[in-house]
């Protein structure tokens, strides 16, 4: 008699989901198949079996959890892939599938620091048009059209694809891919005269050098607030304790 396997669907695209995908291939009892979204070029993919692309929403989701006899779920994408959370945990819900949310931990503000929090990207442009003449974004490629109207302040945009959407007038594209050293934000913030650094609370090391830079430039911050989570959630802040999770469920099925 071959012992019960737990096919599990892990979405991807953080390093969070490489690591769990890495040890969680290794683990008896745990088949997985680790999802992308496919919206940057060249991912880093992580082991075991991988599918790129979109589901189709909630319905599309759905039905491939069930194709593929899906026993659980974990989304460990980007902390504001608020619309892909909230699609996995309708569709795991309709099929009765434990789902667990991989969130690292948030950013926390120092005492030298000068953060201005916000809700959302709107309110971030809003936000930055009384902070100087120079602004550097680093929110990734696809909200960036958020700015596009303000045509009397110069941005730097970094993002590791091209963005697509409408661009501010008067703007410097910089493709770039983390992790970052502080020496070098500082340099980068010096050398182009940075007034202001716009940035999403992706938290993690891979891309904080440049809140530390801002600090050491005496920058100010205009920091975006993470979507929140379903409601209900359950939430752990690391690979090890996922795994941990998934062991769980995967005794049970013994």
């Amino acid at each position: 008699m071959h012992s019960p396997v737990v096919r599990v669907l892990i979405l991807g695209g953080t390093r969070e989901a490489r690591d769990l995908a890495e040890r969680a291939t290794a683990e008896h009892g745990l088949e997985i198949v680790s999802s992308l979204a496919g919206r940057v070029r060249e991912p880093v993919l992580p082991a075991g079996a991988v599918r790129v692309g979109g589901f189709g929403g909630v319905d599309g989701l759905r039905e491939w959890l069930g194709g593929n006899d899906i026993d659980a779920v974990v989304d460990a994408t980007h902390p504001f892939a608020g619309t892909m959370s909230a699609h996995a945990s309708a569709a795991a819900s309709v099929l009765g599938l434990p789902i667990l949310h991989v969130r690292r931990p948030g950013w926390r503000e120092d005492s030298d620091d000068r953060w201005l929090r916000v809700p959302d990207t709107a309110a971030a442009a809003d936000t930055v048009v009384g902070l100087g003449n120079r602004i550097f974004l680093t929110i990734g490629r696809q909200e960036v059209g958020a700015f596009a109207a303000l045509t009397t302040q110069w941005f730097l945009i970094r993002s590791i694809d091209p963005p697509t959407t409408a661009l501010p007038p008067d703007h410097e594209l910089l493709l770039a891919r983390g992790p970052f050293a502080v020496d070098d934000e500082v340099r980068l913030l010096t050398e182009r005269r940075i007034d202001a650094l716009v940035t999403k609370d992706s938290g993690g090391e891979l891309t904080s050098a440049k809140l530390a830079a801002a600090r050491a430039c005496r920058i100010p911050v205009v920091m975006i607030d993470r979507p929140p989570l379903p409601a209900g959630a359950i939430i752990v802040e690391s690979a090890a304790a996922a795994l941990n999770w998934l062991r769980v469920l995967a005794d049970s099925a013994l």
